[in-house]
């Protein structure tokens, strides 16, 4: 039995059959691990989601930001934008199926056995595992309630940018969300720049990747993150894994299998022009 992780799906189904393909997986005995944005941008999103649906109890997904978007979009509390490609989901009549299952997955996940975590983009400096496991559960705990149409009624947003253990609402929920689901670049205390999507130099005074704080209190822990394809799966820190290579932007999809840390990928070069 081999465990996999891959990065940000995106709606390219083709892809990601085509790597599985590649590392012979066994759907009666590998397991495989998502880090977060199944679906969206990407040209099978409805597809894809179908897909994961149906072999969900070999999967271990934590949710990404186009993740908590179509759950968003698809109970009445965002419209789909220009670039959004749900309709195809919305329009299929298993759809509410899909979005119960997803509500229900984790931000974060640990494996003390394979020692590995995984998040979509990441743990902040100023959190340690214990920590970041016991704040994730705050959202997930408000996902899977009834308090789940009021969270998504707020959950978008910059701000606040900076945690503080006094934050309480929806303002300590959103500022959890976004470090999990949005983060990139911050400051060594946890403040974020949202607003920055380039490469690990591309940075401001005062701010670095969040995985390249020397003080990161998880820094002795392996994690597995995906959300920023313009690393193109080089974050410049020990254990630290950055599976997003840009599938949907025509880069590759990238599976890495725990147990060795061997590395596959498969290319995605002919997505340019769908």
């Amino acid at each position: 039995m081999s465990t996999y992780a891959i990065g940000d799906i995106q709606g390219c189904l083709g892809p990601l059959k085509q790597l599985l393909d590649q590392v012979n997986f066994d759907p009666a005995e590998d397991r495989l691990w998502i880090a977060g944005d199944l679906i969206n941008r990407g040209p099978s999103s409805q597809e894809t989601l179908r897909f994961l649906y149906q072999m969900r109890d070999r999967l271990t997904v934590v949710l990404g930001n186009h993740d908590l978007h179509l759950i968003a979009v698809a109970r009445g509390h965002r419209a789909p934008n220009n670039k959004d490609t749900l309709e195809d989901i919305l329009g299929h009549e298993e759809h509410p199926e899909w979005i119960e299952w997803l509500r229900y997955m984790p931000l974060l996940h640990h494996d003390p056995q394979l020692n590995f975590v995984m998040t979509h983009a990441g743990i902040p400096p100023q959190w340690h595992l214990e920590r970041a496991k016991a704040h994730a559960r705050e959202v997930e705990a408000v996902l899977q309630s009834s308090q789940l149409d009021d969270f998504l009624a707020h959950m978008y947003g910059n701000e606040p940018s900076q945690w503080k253990n006094k934050l309480y609402g929806m303002d300590r929920l959103r500022m959890i969300t976004n470090y999990f689901t949005r983060m990139r670049f911050c400051t060594a205390d946890g403040e974020l720049d949202l607003s920055n999507k380039g490469d690990a130099g591309s940075h401001p005074p005062g701010f670095a990747p969040w995985f390249a704080h020397p003080k990161h209190k998880c820094r002795n822990e392996r994690i597995l993150f995906g959300h920023w394809a313009a690393l193109e799966g080089k974050a410049d820190a020990p254990n630290v894994f950055a599976l997003d290579t840009g599938c949907v932007w025509g880069g590759s999809l990238t599976a890495i299998r725990l147990e060795d840390q061997k590395t596959f990928r498969c290319d995605c070069s002919l997505l340019k022009n769908l």
